[in-house]
């Protein structure tokens, strides 16, 4: 059956032309009341918005099929992130294709704001000649900040740059070495302030830069400043920018983006040297086939192929990994359920040895695969995307190592879990079957692929053992589909892994563990494709 997608937000015609070469099914509706989402989103495989669509955490409740999430534009802030995330669903965005559209609005705010366009324009037209009232100030040998310097806000620098002003930059995660590379000079934010003829936002809304321009900024900023923003509302507080502006500390401010939008009303609008736009970013022609055609492709990709691109919440894979990368998903999901089962004790930390080809893969999706396996046990509602999250939350350090070709095996990953009372480890490979095989648990070799139903045990090796399980297994109608040992050493330690064809219940369990030899036994359920 062809995956479905549901467009819901206004999108160039593109997107679901896209869909539709692609072999994907897609509904155009836009409009939808909250409800009228909720009681069909459960039939598409994919979501497509804009702003207008708010995907809330009762959305996705409802979406008991979806996969992805595609913004078409940067923000993401009218989805909820987390949920989708506890989901296993994909959001992805287009942090690019509105870019170069959205800076330039910046900088055309920027002169409207310098000149006084907007005010000189309906004077003009009102038929008045009021050419001493429009005043404005040059932008040449101004100083320009930039809060935000990533992928617009660097546009924005480079224009900037070109219009022969010097730009201040306030990020940090912008590296010393990219700022000397655009040009700009890395400041604090308090410095930033005190020196910018010019401010422009360029920065997502998160917890740490909502409200960043407030009243204690505005007071600390050059008098006679212009503010333009045209990342997100919420950045400004717009009563601290009303009272600045009415103050005579800042000289104007220029808006494509509110506290509250649709801005019907605002308490900024009609005051002089204040533009407002109706937040037009990404409002050209070009921005908008752009955006549709990225987010439909990129969503096409991950619905057909195992494709990631721009995901907010998972690694990327390339249409060339995916499917490299699927036996070995497999794999990591499997020693990480393997593990994650036999865990008894509070878990410190989890450590991934990568070897040999595997080493060479997006070894970010495999971990998280991994990740997956070994809380499903423990937290159940857990999937690829939000295992690493969830490990974080729970205070569980994570390693990754990396290593060339050793040992008999070309490739391999060796899972290692740190509890409060021991270290355990498994490893695997794919052989060339595709197909993943045990090679190694707690440093004992053997070679074994992982079915439906096991039946793990450690025993001492003495012999006896093998046809005392067999009996009690046959005496109580548990057939063994197959039979895998490995031993240190003569005498040492043997772990049996036994494939049967149905789960054994607690009685025959409990008989296991008290044969003769048995030091530990468990039994091991694992998602067979």
């Amino acid at each position: 059956m062809a995956p479905r997608v549901l467009i819901s937000d206004k999108l160039s015609p593109l997107a679901a032309k896209v869909f539709a070469n692609r072999g994907i099914e897609v509904d155009i509706k836009v409009g939808l009341e909250k409800a009228e989402l909720a009681e069909i989103i459960g039939e598409y495989d994919g979501l497509v918005v804009r702003s207008a669509t708010k995907v809330s955490a009762k959305i996705i409740a409802r979406a008991d099929k979806l996969k992805v999430i595609g913004r078409a534009g940067i923000g993401v802030d009218n989805i909820d992130i987390a949920a989708a995330t506890a989901r296993g669903i994909i959001v992805m965005n287009t942090p690019f294709g509105n870019s170069i559209t959205t800076a330039e609005h910046a900088i055309s705010l920027m002169f409207a704001l310098a000149r006084q366009i907007p005010a000189a324009d309906a004077s003009t037209q009102a038929g008045k000649w009021e050419k001493s009232a429009f005043m404005g100030v040059e932008l040449t040998n101004k100083t320009l900040g930039i809060i935000g310097c990533g992928n617009i806000g660097s546009i924005v620098a480079d224009r900037a740059l070109g219009l022969h002003m010097k730009v201040l930059a306030y990020d940090p995660f912008l590296l010393p070495e990219r700022a000397v590379e655009i040009g700009v000079e890395k400041v604090e934010l308090d410095a930033l302030l005190k020196r910018s003829d010019f401010i422009s936002l360029h920065t997502p809304l998160t917890d740490k830069t909502r409200n960043i321009i407030d009243a204690e900024a505005l007071k600390k900023a050059k008098k006679g400043v212009r503010i333009i923003n045209c990342a997100r509302g919420g950045l400004v507080v717009e009563s601290a920018l009303k009272a600045a502006l009415e103050a005579g500390h800042v000289a104007g401010a220029a808006l494509d983006v509110y506290e509250a939008e649709p801005a019907i009303e605002n308490i900024l609008f009609g005051m002089p040297n204040v533009i407002c736009t109706p937040h037009l970013g990404a409002a050209t022609t070009e921005a908008q086939e752009n955006v549709a055609e990225q987010v439909a492709e990129q969503m096409a990709d991950y619905l057909t192929s195992g494709a990631i691109t721009n995901a907010i919440n998972f690694p990327s894979i390339t249409a060339e990994e995916a499917p490299r990368l699927r036996p070995y998903i497999k794999l990591a999901e499997q020693l990480g359920s393997f593990a994650g089962q036999l865990t008894q004790s509070g878990l410190r930390a989890v450590r991934l040895e990568y070897a040999g080809e595997i080493a060479e893969l997006n070894t970010k999706a495999l971990t998280s695969a991994a990740l997956a396996g070994v809380l499903r046990p423990m937290l159940h509602e857990v999937n690829m995307v939000s295992a690493p999250a969830m490990a974080k939350e729970r205070g569980i350090d994570l390693e990754e190592v990396t290593r060339g070709q050793e040992g008999a095996y070309g490739t391999y990953m060796r899972l290692t879990l740190v509890t409060e009372r021991q270290q355990r480890s498994v490893a695997g490979t794919v052989f060339s079957d595709g197909k993943p095989r045990i090679i190694q648990v707690k440093g004992i070799n053997m070679e074994a692929e992982l079915g439906a139903n096991m039946l793990y045990t450690t025993t001492t090796d003495k012999p006896g053992y093998i046809g005392a399980v067999g009996t009690l297994l046959g005496d109580n109608d548990v057939n063994i589909a197959t039979f895998n040992l490995g031993r240190d050493k003569p005498g040492g330690n043997v772990i049996a892994l036994i494939e049967i064809d149905a789960p054994i219940s607690d009685k025959v369990l409990a008989q296991v563990r008290e044969l003769p030899l048995v030091v530990q036994a468990a039994r091991l359920s694992f998602q067979i494709d």
